[in-house]
């Protein structure tokens, strides 16, 4: 319910502003063809009259209607879509505004709030503001009083979960039925909680006082802010207007010089939700924070507590970023939760996060094939697609290549390339690494609004691997690593493994200055803000976009984030999916084998009770989802809870009773990449030994090449022995392709090479 719908990251994003490609060349090419347009504007006395605000209220709707990829003229139906945004980012859940209250504002506003944009007034954004603040007040009254009637959890009665897509209820007499069961939620989840930080009245209370003290807060400085940010998200999730405080944090975490946990947050129905791990920070290496996860609670070392529901997420962030080696405590709702009332305890350790802690780095696994011999495979984990400007030597292909040399010189049979958590990164580096691959020709299209499709291509006829290649995915992989994987599928050069598709992102951003706009209005300051703008579509050389369809696996495996919701699909205003004709390109001579892989993937993964558990808890979830409501009987929801802690427990005894061994791993970093021995990091039976040792140790990070991992046993606290079925059945399906492949068969010459490399 918070009002503010700031964001601590570029959603999913193929290039940041570092990157030449994205910011550089479109930035100035876009300047120029949209100046003539504000120059118009630059005559008119009354546009040199108007103040800052109004000022650049008519820049950005100008650089929306000129620059944006649609070209959408600013008229009465983006007006429209204009209105619903701005309410929805007021009133996310559809809670305080009532239907006669937007019956009401269509009628005022619905058809003009375009022309009010290109004239600079901002009178509508104040008025229905201060509507919003008289409604929550209200609201907030009503809360009190309700909060001093006792309340009994024994009705058979529902609340809707998640309400932004329900109707604002008709009528003051609905919405207070309404709040009656969202209040009695909080109440029983408070009192369900195991981490109650103090009693539930008392806690919801102080609640809904910070929500009508932050509604209060917003100046009108910031009310210009949200308005403006609901006008661009008008024309596409990914467009966005950003304040000079906005682009400030953008600049920190593109910078990585952020002091913190590396968690990427925004708000939702009230929560500070996490939308992506840094890769490398401490919140990712720990293993326990999820994408998907809510935060409900910040506590700092040796402190209590403090309940951070509909606190401003700046305000939240402040609390979790602090000095190197700090502890900062967290309190979360997990992302699969089947109670809003579990949470997880997870105390971090601050630390600075950098380029180095993204770097690629590569895993030499030895593991036996089904008739017991040893096979040497490659795992690629690539977290991001990185270009340094300040270091030319420094560049994600760079370091693949020195990667990919020791690789082959460790006579591996395979490679698994791991984009699960990629979100993008250099549209550069994704054209050169694809190169690597393949021999030159074209690896990606892109169109921009006039129509005209330019084709990048590797020039580089040399192939750095040529041998048998998985690119594994996920629904967290975006933008430049969809490029990158639907290049090498439309080749046909490797097999792509993962969730049914990846997010789905095919979108290009530039960033422009509003102040240079404003400037040919009468006044320059760069307080005026930034707007980030969508100005091209990126396609497939076989035509398809990447746009919202995504890049979808050869070879399914079931995951719990493989749903819609954590897709491009899931987000308002997206751009549609469409195609271009097919670039002229040579696929790849060698077979694949899709058909007998996925039919020797499916055997295994019926028969893998590991998948047996994803299977059902997705069906579980999936059921949440669509049923969307949750009991407000405490009887019936301390059954679900006891039932999933005994569900939790009897997994960790099946799993301790199965004897499974684990393969050799070695680690090659770019610091070792040349040196002779290289560290063993899992070795048969450490995760076995780990998990029988008295309630679950601690296992390092580097126990696996993937941290996105399961837990077991308690969702709280302790961090258990990672599983990763994923990770197992993928290296199986390089396994069988190797084999297909009629890869190195000699077993002698791999545990020799082993041997060789025992430090």
């Amino acid at each position: 319910m918070s009002i503010r719908a700031v964001k601590f990251a570029f959603r999913h994003k193929v290039c940041d502003p570092k990157d030449r490609a994205f910011s550089m060349k479109p930035r100035f090419a876009l300047f120029s063809a949209v100046t003539a347009i504000v120059l118009v504007g630059a005559a008119s006395p009354s546009l040199q009259a108007k103040s800052d605000a109004e000022q650049i209220c008519v820049s950005v709707g100008r650089l929306l209607e000129e620059g944006h990829y649609t070209h959408q003229s600013l008229n009465a139906e983006m007006s429209q879509k204009f209105l619903r945004n701005y309410l929805e980012l007021l009133d996310f859940s559809h809670l305080f505004f009532t239907q006669k209250d937007v019956d009401a504002l269509t009628a005022k506003y619905g058809t003009a709030l375009a022309d009010d944009i290109l004239l600079g007034n901002l009178k509508p954004a104040y008025e229905i503001y201060d509507l919003y603040q008289k409604r929550v007040d209200d609201r907030v009254g009503k809360v009190k009083e309700l909060l001093k009637q006792p309340m009994e959890f024994k009705s058979d009665a529902t609340v809707e979960m998640r309400r932004e897509k329900a109707p604002w209820p008709k009528d003051e007499a609905e919405a207070d039925a309404l709040w009656h069961n969202r209040i009695a939620n909080e109440l029983l989840q408070e009192k369900l909680s195991e981490h109650p930080i103090e009693p539930g009245p008392q806690l919801v209370g102080r609640r809904y006082d910070r929500i009508a003290r932050n509604v209060h807060e917003e100046d009108r400085e910031e009310q210009v802010k949200l308005y403006l940010d609901a006008l661009a998200q008008s024309y596409d999730p990914h467009s966005e207007y950003l304040s000079k405080a906005d682009f400030k944090n953008f600049n920190i975490q593109m910078g990585l010089s952020l002091v913190g946990i590396g968690a990427m947050l925004r708000t939702e129905d009230g929560y500070a939700k996490i939308e992506s791990l840094v890769p490398g920070g401490p919140a990712q290496v720990d293993g326990r924070l999820k994408v998907g996860d809510r935060i409900t609670a910040v506590g700092q070392a040796g402190n209590e507590y403090v309940d951070v529901r509909d606190m401003r997420l700046d305000k939240v962030v402040e609390m979790i970023r602090g000095k190197k080696g700090t502890k900062v405590r967290l309190l979360a709702i997990p992302a699969n939760a089947s109670d809003p009332s579990q949470r997880k305890n997870v105390e971090l350790v601050r630390d600075e996060i950098k380029l180095k802690d993204q770097e690629a780095r590569a895993d030499i696994i030895i593991k036996k094939d089904e008739n017991g011999n040893p096979v040497k495979l490659g795992w690629l984990t690539l977290p991001s697609f990185y270009a340094d400007m300040d270091r030319h030597s420094k560049s994600t292909t760079k370091d693949v290549l020195a990667l990919l040399k020791r690789l082959k010189k460790e006579n591996i049979g395979g490679l698994i390339v791991d984009l699960r958590r990629n979100g993008g990164g250099s549209l550069e580096e994704a054209i050169s690494l694809t190169g690597l691959f393949l021999k030159s020709g074209p690896v990606v299209q892109t169109k921009g609004s006039n129509g005209n499709i330019v084709i990048s291509s590797d020039p580089d006829p040399s192939i750095a691997y040529g041998g048998p290649l998985i690119v594994l995915t996920s629904r967290q992989s975006a933008s430049a690593s969809e490029i990158f994987a639907a290049a090498l599928q439309d080749y046909g050069r490797a097999v792509i493994v993962g969730d049914k598709n990846t997010f789905g992102k095919g979108t290009v951003q530039t960033i422009l200055p509003i102040g240079r706009f404003t400037s040919l209005l009468g006044s320059r300051s760069d307080d005026d803000g930034e707007l980030k703008l969508t100005i091209q579509k990126f396609y497939r050389v076989a035509g398809g976009s990447t746009q919202l369809h995504g890049v979808a696996s050869d070879i399914v495996l079931p995951t719990l984030t493989d749903l819609p919701e954590f897709g491009e699909g899931a987000l308002k205003n997206c751009l549609a999916y469409d195609e271009v004709p097919k670039a002229r390109y040579t696929k790849w001579s060698g077979p694949l084998f899709i058909d007998e892989l996925k039919r020797r993937s499916a055997d295994r993964v019926q028969q893998d009770p590991e998948f047996h558990y994803v299977m059902e808890d997705m069906d579980r979830l999936r059921h949440k989802l669509d049923q969307n409501k949750i009991s407000l009987n405490e009887d019936a929801r301390r059954k679900e809870i006891q039932d999933e802690k005994a569900r939790k427990e009897t997994r960790s005894k099946e799993r301790l009773a199965r004897h499974e061994e684990e393969p050799n791993i070695y680690r090659v970093t770019l610091d070792n990449v040349d040196k002779p021995n290289l560290q063993l990091i899992m070795y048969p039976g450490k995760l076995a030994e780990a998990k029988a040792k008295a309630g679950g140790t601690k296992v390092s990070p580097e126990a696996a090449p993937d941290d996105d991992t399961d837990t077991i046993g308690s969702a709280d606290d302790a961090k258990e022995p990672v599983v990763d079925p994923e990770r197992d059945e993928t290296l199986n399906i390089l396994a069988d392709l190797v084999d297909l492949s009629r890869g190195p068969k000699t077993a002698s010459a791999n545990v020799k090479k082993d041997a060789e490399h025992r430090p």
